[in-house]
């Protein structure tokens, strides 16, 4: 290998995944795969260790997800060069990868072709944004976010809690849950809380395991 060629972590913890991406990118003349993770933590380990020039991360790992992976990374080494690899299309998805401080985004069903594209530029220090992704990306401008609280109360009721059991999970008043999910409705431009959930789950605000 030359001193040009492009060392790649692959983390997913799925072992075809990987498996998959490493045949991808072996095959190119410029590329090799140097290290693999499965976890979060072994993602951060693995970076320090092999310190590679990109780092194909997927969003939805144990141990440690894949945004935080990426935070911990980008805090070690703030020039690392991150891409999130992953199936989630959601708005907030696409949001806290970029937020963490990863360079592109890639969805796992247009890899190949798109993916050696994107390793390419995001290598030479450039962005990448899809058409797609930043049209996700400013349609969810145009929302207000829920809060923390908000988050935490519709994560509840998700799980199927009325508002009561709500209130008292996490110790506020039944008021002040009912208030929580006037506020979630609003914000998400829904009227039930069937919708609030399913549409939630769609833009990736809440994650049903």
């Amino acid at each position: 290998m030359t001193s040009r060629t492009i060392r790649v972590l692959c983390v997913d913890d799925h072992r075809l995944m990987r498996e998959g991406v490493a045949k991808i990118v072996g095959v190119q003349p410029d590329m090799e795969v140097v290290a693999e993770a499965s976890n979060g933590d072994q993602a951060v380990a693995q970076f320090l260790a092999s310190r590679p020039d990109v780092t194909l991360m997927d969003l939805q790992l144990p141990v440690t997800s894949g945004p935080e992976a990426i935070r911990r990374i980008r805090q070690l080494d703030d020039c690392a060069r991150i891409i999130a690899l992953t199936m989630y299309r959601g708005d907030e998805d696409i949001h806290r990868a970029f937020e963490a401080g990863a360079m592109g985004y890639v969805l796992k069903d247009t890899i190949s072709d798109d993916l050696i594209h994107v390793i390419r530029e995001v290598h030479a220090g450039r962005r990448v944004v899809a058409p797609d992704i930043q049209q996700a990306l400013d349609e969810r401008a145009r929302h207000p976010a829920l809060s923390l609280r908000e988050r935490q109360v519709l994560e509840l009721v998700a799980e199927g809690m009325r508002n009561k059991e709500i209130a008292a999970a996490l110790g506020i008043s039944t008021d002040t849950t009912g208030m929580h999910v006037k506020n979630i409705y609003t914000k998400l431009d829904v009227h039930d809380r069937t919708a609030a959930v399913a549409k939630a789950i769609r833009r990736g605000i809440i994650r049903i395991e």
